[in-house]
């Protein structure tokens, strides 16, 4: 890219918020999953959206993605607001530009179908190559993959495929329709240690070779850290924290990001977490405390913590972060 050109953003969100209604009749509850988020991912770059288990940070990549329609909010691909609501031609055309790849690379792949019918289908959908051209180009993309030889990975069926070879499958059939943005929903977490750093590479290097971005889902800081030109921290539903990288690695500002930044395992204790001691408890979605949901766990909490949750507070270049530690920043 060129010294001075600006570079655009290929998805923004604006105050994105997605409910799910739960219970049966007369005991309807509301699970507040994703509350107000902002952020936005630039071309070619990488977004680390880290949190614990029930965060909201998968429902944020579903969401985008159409897999579930928003609660309210508002999302623009390239600068264009799309609809909350998509009909079925709006929808393939969406999916064009923005793709996803799972976290479980064995049940997002359909047992009964070969790796060449799964990619070809995309291909077909989407009109990339001409009929006489399918196969050779699903060749093509099987080799980025990083899958040989693409021939006889072709015909083969998911069961006969390693961990590693059914997530690049699924690296595959992402990058197949040439999009702007993957959503990578933890996509090395259920294989080997081993394999986990050669796909991340192989991430890097596509989004290198085609221009892709990534929204990159995580609970490790240390992958996010790798992977990420920017990470986002999320917590019950709220982003809490959002800078570059090596900002909110080496000088977390929120409290919650401090926890997670000493939970995590270290190469020089052996690679045991230190023990924190954290009192309180994860807030119930469905019943989200007025104030900041990080308070009842948070060692420097004040009386005002219980009242609203904090703005969004700019403490640096692009660093920025929910707390009222920081509400006279800037």
């Amino acid at each position: 890219m060129e010294t001075g050109q600006k570079t655009k953003n290929v998805i923004e969100l604006r105050n994105l918020v997605k409910e799910f209604r739960i219970g049966g009749i007369g005991k309807t509850r509301i699970v507040h999953a994703v509350n107000g988020i902002d952020f936005a991912i630039k071309e070619r770059e990488v977004l680390g959206l880290v949190g614990e288990s029930g965060s909201g940070k998968t429902t944020v990549a579903r969401v985008i993605v159409r897999l579930y329609e928003p609660t309210g909010g508002k999302i623009f691909l390239n600068g264009q607001e799309t609809p909350l609501r998509m009909k079925h031609r709006e929808l393939v055309s969406y999916r064009k530009h923005v793709q996803m790849i799972f976290q479980d690379p064995f049940s997002s792949l359909n047992p009964l179908h070969t790796v060449g019918y799964t990619l070809t289908r995309p291909l077909k959908i989407h009109r990339i190559v001409p009929k006489e051209k399918i196969k050779g180009k699903v060749l093509e993309i099987l080799e980025e993959a990083g899958l040989m030889p693409p021939k006889q990975i072709y015909d083969k069926l998911p069961y006969e495929l390693s961990g590693g070879q059914r997530q690049r499958v699924g690296i595959a059939r992402a990058i197949a329709v040439q999009p702007q943005l993957i959503l990578a929903d933890e996509p090395t977490s259920m294989l080997d240690v081993s394999i986990r750093l050669d796909i991340m590479n192989q991430m890097l290097d596509l989004k290198e070779k085609e221009g892709v971005s990534y929204l990159f889902i995580t609970h490790d800081l240390a992958g996010a850290h790798y992977m990420s030109d920017r990470i986002a921290i999320m917590y019950a539903g709220h982003l809490v924290e959002i800078g570059p990288s090596d900002d909110v690695i080496n000088d977390p500002k929120h409290p919650y990001t401090q926890l997670l930044k000493k939970a995590a395992p270290k190469p020089e204790s052996g690679l045991e977490p230190e023990k924190v001691d954290v009192g309180g408890e994860v807030p119930d979605l469905t019943n989200l405390p007025p104030g900041c949901p990080f308070e009842p766990r948070c060692p420097f909490a004040k009386p005002e913590c219980k009242e609203r949750v904090p703005d969004m507070v700019r403490i640096a270049e692009d660093h920025f972060v929910r707390c009222v530690l920081y509400k006279n920043a800037g």
